[in-house]
């Protein structure tokens, strides 16, 4: 795509103005074996790209280091144009959560000024709710999302797995619809919001109480990735989907405990999964943490949690946080780099 098509100034957009002809144009080129090779750079940095590419005499080279929009090197026609120095690391925006914490973020979500989140959370519910019903009226991807309401009534807790599926499925299935993101990923803004929005629809809340119970699923969900890191080989729908399970309790009026249970609960079961890109199976892997998510909050609000010594279940929520994200950010860096291999032979 990025020989046919997008418009470089627009930072991430770079392919919202791609039209049906360059994508049938990339696709032609697709058909040429020798086009393109991907190889594994070897290096220490989560995110690390060079790309080289040659058109007749012209040669051009991009390095790109740590966040996706970070260049830090670009050499044109062996005329350098761009060279930061930057250690490995060191490209990641730097934004201090230290103050991140479960109590504090539900007490944050109890006297916030619903005015002053408004403007983040407002199109949060109006556009992934729209590329939500975009992906439940035609097939994407795999239709997960269409596939979960034919097959598993109308209950919510299906609606809001399959409504979050189909929003995924047509993200990975091509549609240029906006999403507003969580952690730096469209996937993870939908499976930390529309679970929440389907549950407050669905039991007719007062908007206030869904912006309140939106502020706690998207700072849980960034609370997670903040031990995770912003690339990994664990699904960030995991951690996403287990922030709409603790904005759903929060929402139903579940209280510290209550809120702290469903995230044990779900972290519990569902840590294992593996990010291997994004494509259409994404939006399966969200329908089975927001799945796992509705089930660890039942069993919150049942007085049932995971205990301490059950596997990877620490004492509390913070410590429970903590474990799954040192395995995310350390035990699964070789993991990266296997699926990363099996993915480009």
């Amino acid at each position: 795509m990025g020989i046919t098509g997008g418009d470089a100034n627009l930072g991430l957009a770079v392919l919202s103005s791609v039209t049906d002809g360059d994508i049938r144009r990339a696709k032609e080129l697709m058909g040429d074996p020798t086009l393109c090779t991907v190889e594994l750079l070897d290096s220490e940095a989560k995110l690390h790209l060079i790309v080289e590419g040659t058109s007749n005499q012209s040669h051009a080279m991009v390095e790109i280091l740590d966040t996706h929009s970070n260049f830090s090197r670009i050499v044109k026609d062996d005329k350098l144009l761009l060279d930061k120095e930057i250690e490995v690391g060191g490209g990641e925006v730097p934004t201090d959560r230290s103050l991140l914490n479960v109590r504090d973020i539900l007490a944050f979500a109890d006297s916030v000024s619903v005015k002053d989140v408004e403007p983040i959370l407002r199109p949060q519910i109006d556009q992934n709710i729209a590329i939500a019903e975009q992906g439940l009226s035609r097939d994407y991807g795999a239709s997960v999302g269409r596939m979960l309401m034919a097959n598993f009534g109308n209950a919510v807790g299906n609606r809001a797995r399959a409504t979050a599926a189909a929003a995924s499925d047509a993200r990975m299935g091509g549609c240029q619809m906006p999403v507003v993101i969580n952690s730096g990923s469209g996937n993870q803004g939908i499976a930390a919001s529309i679970p929440v929005i389907v549950y407050a629809t669905h039991y007719d809340l007062p908007e206030e109480t869904l912006f309140r119970a939106l502020c706690v699923s998207n700072l849980i969900a960034i609370h997670q990735k903040t031990s995770i890191g912003l690339l990994s080989a664990y699904c960030g729908a995991v951690s996403a989907a287990c922030g709409s399970g603790a904005g759903i309790t929060y929402m139903l009026g579940g209280d510290y405990e209550q809120v702290s249970g469903t995230i044990i609960n779900s972290l519990a079961n569902v840590a294992g999964i593996l990010c291997d890109g994004a494509k259409p199976s994404c939006a399966a892997k969200i329908a089975s943490a927001v799945d796992a998510a509705i089930m660890a909050l039942t069993m919150s609000f049942g007085a049932f949690r995971f205990a301490d010594g059950d596997g990877i279940v620490k004492a509390n929520v913070e410590k429970t946080i903590n474990v799954v994200g040192n395995i995310a950010s350390e035990g699964m860096r070789k993991t990266d780099i296997t699926v990363i291999n099996q993915m480009i032979r």
